[in-house]
């Protein structure tokens, strides 16, 4: 088997990993990502790749996750939080980059497959992964494989509307996608920073002065310390976060649900979505497990290494609807029974 390279193109940064024959990482870096500018970013994606092609000293594939997908009818991106690869031939320009084949999929994906296959969802049987950063996106893993569903559209929970809206939530901000109240436009990394700048309370602040630019790590700082705005703005996010996860469960009822992304990091989410979502769930006991990824807040490029381990048919949309690679140990054990939530009983390895 060839070394794999892996490639997480985000809208904030780009991540390689270089994978040996066991599966062991060899090297592990980011660059930011070049904002805007789609022949910048095939140029910082080719470094990245050089470089660990010059560690590897041979032949490596190359996989990588991106925060939308291939079209199956056009050969183009979609559905890009990073717009900038909209309508562009970006596997293709990559290659011609490159001077090899390469395969691309979306970039939530990538995640919860590494995540369910020796990740924090080892062994559950239904994993759904949620990016929680510059965009919001998910993807759901079953038996060990990654449903991508007949539209390419298997996890994009992120352009559902907002669940529960208040008064004060509707319509909601517009959306790149052209609608408005989108659960990206209100759960993003940029969303919880724009909701900070524009509190009365907060403007102004020095920690705040990044949240102009989509930065919500201030907020976060902030609200750690107890500050009364921030806690209120944070609040708010968990609540909608809640909302919307609640509906995941309803719909879906995974076994876990593993978290990545920049806003994963935040330890509040793992002591209170499971104290919240229970109101918004249609079971008397919530059995789903939230968890922390196992692999860093970009567990997916781990994922996007393992695209020649898929058949190709797997990448695209709308054939077929299920990836081939089996993750090790998913039970069967029963799903949940709304209120409390409880830990499920032997059926993820932890």
């Amino acid at each position: 088997m060839p070394l794999r390279i892996g490639i997480d193109l985000g809208g904030t940064k780009i991540e390689v990993v270089l994978l040996d024959d066991a599966g062991r990482e060899q090297l592990r870096t980011r660059i930011a990502t070049p904002r805007e500018d789609y022949e910048g970013t095939i140029a910082a994606v080719v470094q990245l790749v050089e470089q660990a092609r010059k560690l590897a000293g041979r032949t490596c594939s190359v996989g990588i996750g991106i925060p939308g997908a291939v079209s199956s009818e056009t050969g183009l991106v979609k559905n890009a939080n990073s717009t900038w690869i909209i309508g562009r031939a970006l596997d293709r320009d990559l290659e011609r980059a490159l001077g090899q084949p390469v395969r691309v999929a979306n970039d939530a994906n990538c995640f919860a497959l590494s995540e369910a296959i020796d990740g924090a969802a080892a062994g559950c049987q239904s994993v759904f992964g949620v990016i929680l950063g510059t965009g919001v996106g998910g993807g759901l893993v079953f038996e060990g494989r990654v449903l991508v569903g007949v539209n390419g559209l298997g996890g994009e929970w992120g352009h559902n509307p907002l669940p529960c809206p208040l008064d004060d939530e509707r319509p909601g901000p517009r959306c790149y996608c052209g609608r408005c109240g989108c659960i990206e436009t209100w759960l993003s990394g940029p969303a919880l920073a724009r909701e900070a700048a524009a509190d009365p309370d907060l403007r102004g602040l020095s920690a705040l002065a990044r949240a102009r630019d989509g930065d919500a790590r201030g907020v976060v700082e902030l609200a750690g310390c107890g500050h009364p705005a921030a806690v209120r703005v944070l609040d708010r996010y968990l609540d909608r976060l809640a909302r919307s996860l609640a509906s995941v469960i309803n719909i879906v009822d995974p076994h876990a649900i593993v978290l990545g992304g920049g806003l994963s990091n935040i330890d509040l989410i793992y002591e209170e979505l499971p104290r919240r979502w229970g109101r918004y769930v249609f079971s008397d006991t919530v059995r789903t497990q939230l968890l922390r990824n196992r692999h860093g807040d970009s567990s997916g490029v781990l994922g996007a290494a393992r695209l020649w381990d898929l058949p190709q048919a797997a990448v695209c949309d709308g054939v077929p609807a299920v990836s081939d690679i089996q993750a090790p140990g998913a039970s069967n054990s029963a799903s949940g029974q709304r209120g409390r939530t409880v830990k499920p009983s032997g059926t993820c390895a932890t």
